[in-house]
């Protein structure tokens, strides 16, 4: 610890332990590592074009998305300032909602979101592409820098997940055959009976399986339906319901009910749902959304904290991706663990793939 300026000798020592205290919070606090076997940053000289949209007239350069990245997104900027002093950031963050929108318009650098693009910002993209004149240009890059959020940890969201009733006994589902509950037409068939998944206690082999989610409605039911589900339509058995809270409150009432929802604290909704434990493939293990399975890269519905960029990037661009990518820019990632948001850093496989992405893309 550093010594405090101008020393006193203090006769009462519960002021000079508070002086000590003082000293001691005002010291600056490192980023944990990320552990994950990031390279240090390299930085390459980069320059602001003064003629592109995204620079405001006083010539710092705009990044427009999520809300909950703001943390994230000033300790990014600060630090990438740091390595490139001629580079200023302003950040507008109101929701992912409003990235892609100003990313296709060229209002923001790279437009900062926590999940995938969902039809609709696919849409918009393309809308303004073409009122722009653009031919035939390339969809978004994705480039993911962490996890978005591990649970349960009250008061904090769980990552979206699959919910039982606490007492369902299956021990968990693969991402198949939860396509073959919630969607119909997959390969297989759908699975309609709870007897069909394993169960043969008394009680439960021939009762039908009540699934629950969100509406169709562009939003986060459309979103895990078409990315994560095969875009096949949602089955006649599923029940769109209003919010969140409603589908983890008909699954707590409903022993036969299963519930796939996005970010949620359900224990302040009810006591009886658990998250059900996922695998990736058939025969894989199951993982939870818990930190260490969220950090090795191995729940199948982890979100992530990802930066869409237009293509073909520009080196700016370029450089503030390489950056977050870094040793320091994912120990900045993981110094917002213990956030509301639980950012998380991506694992050394999950950021070997990305940045070869990065470097890959033209």
């Amino acid at each position: 610890m550093p010594a405090c300026p101008h020393p006193l000798r203090l006769a009462c020592p519960l002021l000079a332990c508070c002086l000590l205290a003082a000293c001691a919070t005002s010291t600056p606090v490192s980023p944990p590592p990320a552990d994950n076997g990031a390279p240090a940053y390299a930085p390459r000289p980069v320059s602001v074009p003064a003629q592109a949209g995204y620079v405001l007239p006083d010539g710092r350069v705009h990044i427009i998305g999520n809300d909950g990245m703001q943390a994230l997104i000033d300790a990014l900027n600060a630090a990438f300032s740091r390595h490139h002093p001629n580079v200023r950031f302003a950040a507008t963050l109101q929701g992912s909602s409003t990235g892609m929108p100003a990313l296709a318009a060229n209002a923001t650098l790279l437009a900062p979101m926590t999940r995938d693009m969902w039809p609709g910002d696919r849409a918009a993209w393309r809308q303004l592409q073409r009122s722009q004149g653009a031919q035939g240009s390339q969809e978004p890059l994705a480039v993911r820098i962490g996890y978005s959020g591990y649970g349960p940890r009250p008061p904090h969201k769980t990552p979206p997940a699959v919910y039982v009733n606490a007492s369902n006994p299956l021990a968990g589902l693969d991402m198949a055959q939860v396509a073959r509950i919630f969607t119909d037409g997959q390969p297989g068939g759908d699975l309609n009976t709870w007897g069909q998944l394993g169960l043969t206690q008394p009680g439960w082999a021939s009762r039908r399986i009540h699934a629950y989610g969100l509406r169709d409605d562009g939003g986060f039911a459309t979103g895990v339906r078409t990315a994560r589900l095969g875009g096949l339509p949602f089955s006649v058995k599923y029940e769109p319901l209003p919010s969140r809270q409603d589908v983890i409150r008909a699954v707590s009432q409903d022993p036969y009910g299963i519930g796939l929802i996005g970010w949620m604290n359900a224990s302040a909704v009810a006591a009886n749902v658990r998250p059900l434990p996922l695998a990736a493939q058939p025969g894989q293990p199951f993982y939870g959304p818990d930190l260490p399975s969220v950090r090795q890269g191995r729940y199948p519905l982890s979100h992530h904290v990802q930066f869409y960029a237009r293509q073909p990037l520009d080196e700016l661009a370029r450089q503030y991706l390489l950056f977050a990518l870094s040793s320091e820019g994912q120990a900045i990632v993981a110094s917002q663990q213990g956030s509301p948001e639980g950012y998380v850093p991506l694992s050394a496989d999950d950021l070997a793939a990305e940045r070869r992405k990065l470097l890959a893309a033209p």
